[in-house]
């Protein structure tokens, strides 16, 4: 059942949204179910309801925009090309997650005509969105966030204010990584249960019961256990995000081994054509037996249309997979993933790559020099 909307709910008011992916969807969809006007931008058209020409044409609509890119370089360009109609009336949201300077300068551009900004990070995916019910880690003035909160609340159950703008995307940046690291984790819990002949199931049971499971795990699970990877959260969203916590430790003079292990893999998913899977296909690595339409064949896509401004309106997921460091931009190949769990090869696996030739070779230099 959905929430009332609450007593300080602007009446008539006009939404715009930016970017149709999973939570712009979701999101635009919820707000006409609450009795809002929505209007709709998206880099590529789709025959919805209310879909403008442009973004100015958004402003001129909407005095409250919410923007859903996925990106640093698309959240920038959507407030470069909005401010040229923004005015004192507006109120922006920027719900993207991204590096805190790239929030900070959003914000920048947008005040510098006299709008309001919000940074609105958020939590929750797919049925949250749906059902607004997301949380909101917020910033910004506290005359912007009293103008905004009824936004919010219309499609959130808590909204947290943080601090200053660019405080929020680094917490939400902090716990993606919690996320990264804990569906990393499993993944391998699993492969080592199914190297010991036990039924994976079991691991969920004593999982339910341990207190180091959570939502995500909840959520996850059993997903994972299904081969489902319908994507909630894709791979190449979450390995943008872990990309800025790397950056940001780097900044900082920090080892983020956890992160950055959970970022490699990521990577390899990107590399095996799983993007836009949700981040759990990590999985794939570790358990071998095919699911229901599942295949251990790499499969070679051609370039999906990007249908939706959340795929970054610069189309940057591939090109931050570059950004990051040199030292650390190999991947770290395991044995199980080269010889498979019974050790030997997969006469159906892919031709070996460089680096799993790399470490098959080590790992002959130790069997013909003795070394254990």
């Amino acid at each position: 059942m959905e929430r009332p909307a609450s007593a300080t709910q602007p009446k008539h008011t006009n939404i715009g949204v930016v970017g149709l992916g999973i939570i712009g969807r979701g999101i635009a969809g919820h707000l006409r179910r609450k009795g809002f006007s929505v209007f709709v931008w998206n880099r590529s058209p789709r025959p919805v309801p209310n879909f403008v020409g442009s973004l100015g044409e958004l402003a001129g609509l909407c005095n409250y925009i919410q923007i859903f890119v996925s990106d640093d370089d698309a959240l920038l360009q959507t407030v470069e090309q909005l401010s040229e109609k923004l005015t004192p009336r507006h109120v922006i949201f920027a719900h993207s997650t991204v590096a805190p300077d790239s929030m900070r300068a959003a914000a920048d551009i947008v005040e510098r005509r006299g709008a309001r900004f919000v940074e609105a990070c958020f939590t929750g995916s797919k049925g949250a969105a749906e059902q607004g019910e997301l949380v909101y880690y917020v910033g910004g003035t506290d005359e912007a966030l009293r103008e905004g909160r009824p936004i919010l609340e219309a499609s959130s159950k808590e909204i947290l204010h943080i601090g200053p703008v660019g405080q929020a995307s680094a917490i939400k940046v902090a716990t993606n990584m919690v996320s990264a690291a804990s569906v990393q984790a499993t993944a391998e819990a699993l492969a080592l249960v199914q190297a010991q002949g036990l039924p994976l199931e079991k691991f969920v049971e004593a999982m339910r019961v341990n207190a180091s499971y959570s939502g995500t795990l909840a959520m996850k699970l059993p997903k994972m256990l299904g081969r489902d990877f319908a994507p909630h959260f894709s791979v190449k969203h979450m390995l943008k995000d872990v990309q800025i916590a790397s950056q940001i430790a780097l900044s900082h003079y920090l080892d983020l081994g956890v992160t950055a292990a959970a970022r490699d893999q990521l990577f390899e998913q990107m590399q095996w054509g799983h993007g836009d899977d949700d981040y759990s296909a990590v999985l794939r690595k570790y358990l071998h037996e095919p699911g229901p339409g599942f295949s251990e064949e790499p499969q070679i896509q051609e370039p999906l249309e990007q249908s939706d401004a959340e795929e970054s309106i610069a189309a940057s997921a591939g090109a931050e997979t570059q950004n990051v460091e040199p030292q650390e931009a190999g991947l770290v190949a395991s044995p199980e993933s080269v010889l498979g769990f019974s050790g030997t090869m997969n006469a159906s696996a892919p031709a070996a790559t460089p680096l799993q030739r790399g470490f098959l070779k080590q790992l002959l230099s130790r069997f013909s020099s003795g070394e254990e």
